[in-house]
């Protein structure tokens, strides 16, 4: 070691015992900015929001050894997830990271350890509990916490909106040959040795490697479908022998899957089915059972859809993600609307919903005029209508606070009242006098006609056109570009995925993959608020003010087309 220069000292000071063994020991300024950096955030708005009894029912009654404190593994999994930790590099935050031990209750940095197994265990509870009740209580405590963050923040809740985003399961992407072959080899895997010696003979080909390097000798050959149909015909064989003993087992019934779903069959013999005839549905991965397929634009994905809810009202200074679902990505997302909407209206008193031209659907209609809630689209599913007809959404009608027509007006002023079909949907009987002179009429534009017997002009419709009529109406009236509130959504969407590479979970499942987005989605709530606190009020000041006029156009529009009884263009 090369002598020290004069006036040189050697630092030592890391060879003395930390005198620092609590956060108030730290200096002032440090302690301070500690309370007031993310970890203090988290801390309180999310840790001690946390009702561990929740999570009660995944412990006995009877005494036994202290577990750890639910909100500490509770807020463990938010953690990892908010910033994209791998387990292991949890657990190095957890001991050496006092950010970390802060946001978690750690004031002593002597205090109790944690073992990973013990994560482990509670995500296995989890998981159990779920299977069993078909509940999942961090879902559950998710949005627990948010209700009370929204009240103590005063977050404004009628309006909101709503964005999906395709999210990719961590799978192997395998063609449908090798999925097949790989089905082959996890049941030969359970056989007895008996077995496996008696089937060598005909399936010692599709065994003796990986079913990558039994693909890559096919591929060779030039794959075609005679060499799927000759592994359908040895997987039926296969099935067929072993059916007795090994029917119950989830690995012969995954195989019994790929079989029906790949191959038609019949009784005298089996068939490839055409790519166009596999459902979206179909099995992906033989690690993953509920990942499905979905092919949007030109980009295919094998995984799940997160869809989330996020307030916008134009008086908030602070918007926060209200909901996540999660789910196979070949569920529409009008589906998954309709399914959200019963709770937010409950949690969130909701009454405005902006979303893009994918949340239309009959279901989605149905739930929004049982709620009472509106919905303004960026788009429109379907053809738009002929330009030499007047289309349903230039009549006016008064509805029920349920969506129901009430009476009808059509374009040159005319109003009667809407009667029920005879079957299904409405009828309005227009007075012929009145329809002769029309302009409409006798430009052969109007879409009532006369009937047969009866003089009058009627025009049928049903609950469906009336919907789709509406969001139209609202679509045409409240469309401009760069001020609807949705497109915002954006970056909450962003904000839950941006932990995940290029989009992708570190883990698989359905249940798995609902946690952890939304532990993400909680931990992009801490961020916001983080960020919230930490502005100046005149900042503040200004960002509502800018927000609430950009706002201000479309909000217009709210009161001219009300759900309610009161009268909307259709």
């Amino acid at each position: 070691m090369a002598p020290l220069k004069k006036g040189s000292r050697e630092k030592q000071k890391h060879l003395q015992p930390l005198l620092i063994s609590n956060v108030n020991d730290l200096p002032e300024d440090q302690r301070q900015r500690l309370e007031n950096s993310w970890a203090g955030v988290f801390y309180r708005e999310f840790f001690c929001r946390i009702r561990e009894d929740t999570f009660a029912v995944l412990y006995a009654d009877v005494p036994s050894r202290p577990n750890t404190a639910v909100n500490v593994l509770l807020g463990l999994e938010t953690l990892k997830a908010g910033y994209g930790w791998s387990d292991e590099e949890l657990y190095d935050h957890f001991c050496f990271d006092l950010q970390v031990r802060y946001a978690l209750g750690y004031r002593d940095l002597h205090e109790e350890g944690l073992e990973l197994r013990t994560l482990y265990n509670f995500r296995r509870r989890l998981s159990q509990y779920n299977q069993e009740h078909g509940v999942n209580l961090v879902t559950q405590a998710f949005e627990d916490i948010t209700d009370q963050q929204l009240v103590a923040l005063k977050v404004q809740t009628s309006i909101q909106r709503m964005d999906s985003t395709q999210i990719a399961s961590n799978i192997l992407d395998m063609s449908r040959l090798q999925l097949l072959v790989e089905g082959i080899q996890r049941l030969w895997c359970v056989l007895s040795e008996a077995e496996q010696q008696a089937y060598q003979d005909w399936l010692g080909e599709y065994v003796k490697s990986s079913s990558g390097q039994y693909v890559y000798r096919v591929k060779g050959k030039e794959a075609t479908a005679a060499h799927t149909l000759q592994v359908g015909q040895a997987i039926y064989r296969l099935l067929a022998e072993t059916k007795s003993a090994y029917e119950q087992t989830p690995t012969y019934q995954v195989l019994a899957r790929l079989l029906r779903e790949n191959f038609n069959l019949s009784e005298t013999a089996i068939e490839v089915k055409p790519n166009e005839e596999i459902g979206a549905g179909c099995l992906q991965s033989l690690d993953d059972l509920e990942a499905t397929f979905r092919r949007k634009g030109p980009a295919e994905f094998k995984g799940y859809v997160a869809n989330l809810a996020q307030t916008c009202d134009p008086h908030n200074p602070l918007q926060l993600i209200t909901k996540v679902q999660v789910a196979p990505n070949n569920v529409d997302d009008a589906d998954l609307l309709a399914q959200a909407v019963p709770d937010l209206k409950a949690r969130t008193g909701l009454k405005t919903l902006y979303a893009d031209g994918a949340y239309g659907s009959p279901a989605a209609d149905e739930q929004l005029n049982e709620h009472q809630v509106e919905l303004f689209q960026t788009g429109l599913r379907g053809a738009a209508p002929a330009a030499d007809k007047l289309s349903l959404s230039q009549f006016t009608f008064t509805t029920t606070d349920k969506g129901k027509p009430i009476t009808i007006t059509c374009p040159n002023g005319q109003e009667v009242l809407v009667e029920p079909g005879r079957t299904t949907g409405y009828i309005a009987r227009f007075d012929p006098l009145v329809c002769q002179t029309c302009p409409f009429g006798l430009q052969n534009r109007c879409r009532a006609t006369p009937g047969k017997k009866d003089p009058s002009f009627k025009l049928s419709f049903t609950q469906h056109e009336v919907n789709w009529a509406r969001r139209r109406k609202r679509f045409e009236s409240t469309h401009h570009p760069g001020k609807n509130p949705r497109s915002a959504v954006e970056a909450a969407v962003r904000a839950i995925k941006h932990p995940f590479p290029a989009g992708q979970l570190p883990v698989r499942g359905l249940f798995r993959a609902t946690c952890i987005l939304v532990a993400s989605a909680a931990m992009a709530n801490i961020r916001s608020i983080w960020r919230f606190k930490h502005q100046k009020p005149d900042q503040k000041q200004q960002q509502a003010e800018s927000t609430a006029f950009s706002f201000l156009s479309i909000r217009s529009f709210f009161q001219c087309f009300s759900v309610r009884v009161s009268c909307f263009s259709c």
